[in-house]
Order: C-alpha cells, then sequence, then structure tokens
C-alpha cells in the first residue's frame, strides 16, 4: 500500500513541510553526491548515527561495514550531533523519494494544525525520539542508522490522532493488478504502525543492515504523545471546519 493523497485540504502554505523536503533534497543532492561514491558512504561514516559509536561501547579504530564494500572507523569521539544529522541523510533514491512522499502526504495538516515554529519543533523532536528508540532497541549495533522516517512516523502519529478518519486515498498492488482505495487514516497508519512493530520483532539482535523499525515506533509513538502539547486547538477547529466546508461544497458540485 502506497498514500496518494488525503481528503484533508490545508488552511495555509506549509512552508516548514516543503522547506524540510527541500533540505533533505539538498542535502542529498551536495553532502550525499546524490547517492555516488565516496560521498554517500562518506557521508553515512560521519554523519549517520552509529548506537554503539554514541555510548562508547565499540573501541575506536573498529572498522565496521557501512555496505558496497565500504566501511567506517568507530572515532575516539563519538559524534554527539549524528542523532540530530542522521535524519537529514538518506541511503538511497527509493529511499529519499519515499520519505519524502510521505512527508508531503501527511505533513502539511499537522503543520497546519500546529503552526509553523511549533511543527518544526515537532519534527525535531520526533527525529530524535526515533534516533534514541532505536539506540535504546539495540545500545551495541555498529549499524549506521540514516533517514527521515523516524521524525515523518512522528507527523503521521500526529495525524492520525487529529484526523483519525480521514479518508486517504492509496495505491494497492494485487499481484499483477494495480488500484486504489480509499480508506480511513486510522485504518492506514495503524496497519502501517503494527508493520513497523512486527519488523522490529522479527529483526531484534540482527547485525544485517535493513530497515530501523523501532526508529519508526519511538517516531511514531512521540508524534501520539507529542501532538497534545504541541497542537493549537484554534488552528484545529479552523482546520476542520475549513475541510468540513470544502468536502461539502465538492459534494454539491458533484450533484
Amino acid at each position: 500500500m502506497f498514500p496518494l493523497r488525503d481528503h484533508n485540504p490545508t488552511l495555509r502554505t506549509p512552508v516548514v513541510t516543503y522547506a524540510l523536503i527541500g533540505l533533505n533534497v539538498l542535502v542529498w543532492v551536495v553532502v550525499q553526491g546524490m547517492g555516488a561514491d565516496p560521498e554517500l558512504p562518506a557521508s553515512v561514516c560521519r554523519l549517520g548515527l552509529i548506537p554503539g559509536e554514541l555510548l562508547g561501547r565499540i573501541p575506536a579504530g573498529t572498522t565496521i561495514p557501512a555496505g558496497g564494500g565500504h566501511a567506517c572507523v568507530i572515532e575516539a569521539t563519538p559524534g554527539w550531533f549524528t542523532p540530530l544529522t542522521s535524519m537529514f541523510l538518506h541511503g538511497s533514491w527509493m529511499h529519499i523519494i519515499g520519505n519524502m512522499w510521505f512527508l508531503h502526504v501527511f505533513g502539511n495538516n499537522v503543520e497546519d494544525s500546529m503552526g509553523r515554529v511549533r511543527f518544526l519543533l515537532f519534527y525535531v523532536l520526533c527525529g530524535l525520539a526515533a534516533a534514541f528508540a532505536q539506540v535504546a532497541a539495540d545500545p551495541s549495533s555498529g549499524l549506521p542508522m540514516v533517514g527521515a522516517s523516524g521524525a515523518i512516523g512522528g507527523v503521521m502519529g500526529a495525524y492520525v490522532m487529529l484526523y483519525p478518519r480521514v479518508r486517504i486515498d492509496l495505491l494497492v498492488f494485487l499481484f499483477i493488478f494495480v488500484t486504489t482505495v480509499a480508506v480511513p487514516a486510522y485504518l492506514m497508519l495503524g496497519y502501517w504502525f503494527l508493520l513497523q512493530l512486527l519488523g522490529g520483532w522479527a529483526t531484534a539482535g540482527s547485525e544485517q543492515g535493513g530497515t530501523a523499525f523501532w526508529a519508526h515506533v519511538g517516531g511514531f509513538l512521540a508524534g501520539v504523545l507529542l501532538v497534545v502539547p504541541f497542537r493549537q486547538r484554534a488552528l484545529v477547529e479552523a482546520h476542520r471546519q475549513g475541510a468540513e466546508y470544502v468536502r461539502r461544497w465538492l459534494g454539491a458540485g458533484a450533484r
């Protein structure tokens, strides 16, 4: 299942959402060389989050695999900034495209309900919560972690709390058939969260690279909790009234 769009119009231009997408793309192009060698592995080693390095559980000078035949060397002084920098890095074209699309679909409405400054702070806090959830799940891991999906998981957690019944259009692949279906947000996002839990349990203790499932879980739960203090009730109500007006207008025009 892949979300195409939601039936949830915004009231203001989502400046922060667009800026975050732009920043991630800029980092991918300028810092990571659009996935080229040696920029990609160098950025992952230097700016990615390695739990065992951050907590000092891997001796300095240890060489760890970084994928594609490359390796990272554990530094004597852990990069305390990597929980932040890692959320703006990606590992492939599909990784960044998928993450930025999810942020595009769900970020604008959450920003609409918090205000721009609050949303930016909320996003960063969810990303940090996601990073530390992955660290807590495997504190001795030598696998570098990169990606915005933990922070975006927080956005999705906030979305399901704010707009659980909004319809989401999904692209569904059924063997050789491709179709679309509209489902409530709570169903799509609940299913996504369940997949992250199952993935986390299935890969517990694995030293193979892959998806940071516990970062997704931690980010989502952080979003569910932080949406309460970060939302602005007046904005949420205005957004809901505006969305209802648009739905009625579209419904009247369709008759």
